[in-house]
C-alpha cells in the first residue's frame, strides 16, 4: 500500500456520465491486482473531506486506470481535473480475485460501473476465453471494454430497456450460460447489490464457485471506521466483514444476502 501524489495523465468521458482517468504511479501499477481499489482525495482542503474509493480497472506500464460515474459533488469535481494535475491516492487496497485452475471456464458478470474490476481481471490473466456479460440501463450507458483497456475481445450486453443486446437483466445471460454448461465453471461478479444477490443465489443453488466484488461507501479504506460493514452468512465465524479490509472480494456463500 502506498500514499502518493499521482500525476493525472488523462481524464476523458467514455459515456454521458462515466469517465476514465489514468494516473501515473509505477508503485501502484506494479502492485495492483484485479479486484483491488484506491482511495482518492479529490481536492485539498475540507470540502469534500473524505477520500473516494474507486476500483482499479486496468494497468498500462506505470499507469493505472480508474473508471468513475458522476453521482455527486466529488465525482463532479473529478471531471474538471486536467492532464498534469496531481491527486493524493492511497492504494492499492483490499483483497483481489482468486483465480482457480485453467480447467475452469470463467464467467464475468458486470452491472454498470461494476464492470471495472472485471475488465482488469480479464486483462491481467490474459483470459481470452473468459465470457464477459455486461448489463446497463440503456444503450447510451454502455461502456465499451475496448475504450477502457484497448482489448478486442467478445462480450455480450443486456439493457433494461432493450435498446441494445438482450432485453432484460444481465442475470438472464448468466442463467442461459449456466443452462448450457454448469460444470467446471467459476463466476465473478460486480455491480448493483440486487444483481449480485441474484447471481449469488443462483450459483450457490448450483454449487458453482462465485466471487463477488461488493461496492460500499467508506471513509478510511483501512477497516478502522467500520462504515462499510456487511453482515456475514450464518455459516461464517464472523458476524460482519469490512468491505475495505476483508473485501471487496468475497465468496458469495460468505455473505448474508438477506441483509444486503
Amino acid at each position: 500500500m502506498f500514499e502518493l501524489l499521482n500525476e493525472i495523465v488523462s481524464n476523458q468521458p467514455v459515456t454521458h456520465d462515466t469517465w476514465l482517468m489514468a494516473l501515473r504511479s509505477a508503485e501502484i501499477a506494479r502492485a495492483a491486482k484485479p479486484g483491488q481499489f484506491v482511495m482518492i482525495r479529490v481536492k485539498p482542503g475540507l470540502d469534500p473531506l473524505l477520500r473516494r474509493p474507486f476500483s482499479i480497472c486496468g494497468v498500462k506500464g506505470d499507469l493505472f486506470l480508474v473508471l468513475y460515474r458522476v453521482v455527486g459533488k466529488g465525482t463532479s469535481l473529478m471531471t474538471q481535473l486536467r492532464q498534469g494535475e496531481r491527486l493524493w491516492v492511497l492504494g492499492p487496497l483490499g483483497k483481489s480475485f482468486a483465480v482457480p485452475g485453467k480447467s475452469f471456464s470463467r464467467l464475468l458478470v458486470g452491472g454498470g460501473i461494476g464492470i471495472a474490476p472485471l475488465l482488469f481481471l480479464r486483462e491481467f490473466h490474459g483470459e481470452k476465453k473468459a465470457a464477459l456479460m455486461m448489463g446497463f440501463r440503456s444503450a447510451k450507458d454502455i461502456i465499451s471494454p475496448q475504450r477502457i483497456t484497448g482489448e478486442d475481445r467478445s462480450f455480450v450486453v443486456a439493457t433494461d430497456d432493450g435498446t441494445k443486446g438482450h432485453h432484460g437483466p444481465v442475470t438472464d445471460l448468466l442463467e442461459e450460460r449456466l443452462r448450457e454448461n454448469a460444470g467446471d465453471v467459476a463466476v465473478y461478479a460486480c455491480g448493483p447489490k440486487p444483481m449480485l444477490k441474484k447471481v449469488a443465489e443462483r450459483t450457490m443453488a448450483l454449487r458453482i464457485p462465485c466471487q463477488v466484488s461488493l461496492e460500499a461507501h467508506m471513509a478510511c479504506g483501512l477497516g478502522a471506521c467500520q462504515g462499510c460493514a456487511v453482515k456475514a452468512a450464518a455459516s461464517s465465524a464472523r458476524m460482519y466483514f469490512s468491505v475495505c479490509k476483508e473485501g471487496p472480494i468475497f465468496e458469495a456463500e460468505d455473505i448474508d444476502w438477506e441483509m444486503i
